[in-house]
């Protein structure tokens, strides 16, 4: 056991008649994993790359340089591409929403500088990118709230996400569109995204899928919480995909720091949720079309440093040498059965 992630089965294969399996990549890993990414998996999603700041930090000026090298490694090794993201809170550049003296812009222009954004960033990967991640966490977390605080907001109102979503689908009318966003199967924020979903339906606004990020740990969320989501978010019509995938061995509010090594227990726990996670998965393939992780390898994972600086984490299949883990094994022997 504990073999290289390169002399085991592949998941693509294995997951082959269910749903794609994609990673998160970036320019990094996209070398230190290459040999693991083209083995394991059919689909890539940028992990920042795509993001406003990354594109786009000043008017007029686009950066393209590492965003097209990820395209370039999906079209090398003949994996689908997923789009990460064209509008969220964070990580957008704050020339978007000034202007020369720094004063809020209007609503009108707002949107017309999203729709050049989108249009120029869409158009240029029309080819290469068969699915976009549109609208990321609008969704307020907390209390009756429906929609986050934003300067989206405070400028556009609420507007800005169907427009969003018809801008990306004047320059690709072929690309799936997705909203997008975290703590997908608790309750009350799963309804507050069915209510926003359905109601961009209802507008006949072109919204093609739900993008269940999927940052679970080995407490929460519930088998019956996941299958719950499922349920609701199918229920409009829309292809599903996990779009953001890991299980953190830490609980949200777990500040420890002391474990230095991944516990066998907490591997096993790992190893049981994920196998069960997956089973779950494939009663509902006829809707659930792809499963990103948000990572290939315990190398590189967002998750340390996160939400406690200075701390390691173990989310992924594959362990820091690449090697399969028990929670690898358990899909495997789970699709033999």
């Amino acid at each position: 056991m504990n073999q290289t992630g390169l002399a085991v089965a592949a998941l693509k294969d294995i997951f082959r008649d269910d749903f794609r399996i994609g990673a998160a990549v970036n320019p990094r890993t996209i070398r230190t994993q290459e040999n693991l990414l083209a083995h394991h998996f059919n689909s890539i999603t940028a992990e920042n790359e795509m993001k406003f700041v990354s594109l786009h930090p000043a008017e007029g000026t686009y950066t393209f340089e590492e965003s097209d090298q990820l395209v370039a490694f999906a079209r090398k090794h003949g994996m689908a591409m997923r789009g990460h993201t064209l509008v969220w809170h964070n990580q957008t550049s704050d020339w978007l929403f000034q202007d020369n003296q720094g004063e809020p812009v209007s609503k009108i222009v707002l949107l017309e500088r999203l729709r050049s954004h989108i249009h120029t960033v869409v158009g240029r990967y029309k080819n290469d990118i068969y699915a976009w991640d549109v609208v990321n966490e609008v969704i307020a977390d907390e209390g009756e709230r429906l929609l986050r605080p934003s300067k989206w907001l405070d400028i556009a109102g609420p507007d800005f996400i169907a427009k969003a979503f018809e801008f990306a689908h004047e320059a690709d009318p072929n690309a799936l569109l997705f909203y997008n966003d975290y703590n997908e199967s608790h309750h009350p924020k799963r309804d507050k995204i069915y209510t926003l979903v359905k109601s961009l339906l209802d507008q006949g606004v072109p919204i093609h899928g739900m993008g269940l990020q999927a940052h679970w740990n080995l407490f929460d969320p519930t088998l019956d919480d996941i299958r719950a989501a499922i349920e609701r978010y199918a229920s409009l019509g829309l292809q599903l995909q996990l779009t953001e995938l890991d299980m953190s061995v830490f609980a949200f509010d777990d500040h420890r720091t002391d474990l230095k090594v991944p516990a066998p227990d907490l591997l096993e726990r790992q190893a049981e949720l994920y196998e069960a996670a997956f089973r779950l998965l494939r009663e509902y393939r006829d809707v659930i079309s792809s499963v990103t992780f948000w990572g290939a390898a315990d190398d590189y994972t967002w998750l340390n440093d996160f939400p406690v600086r200075g701390r390691k984490n173990w989310p992924f299949l594959f362990d820091e040498q690449h090697r399969a883990k028990p929670a690898y094994y358990r899909l495997v022997n789970m699709a033999g059965n």
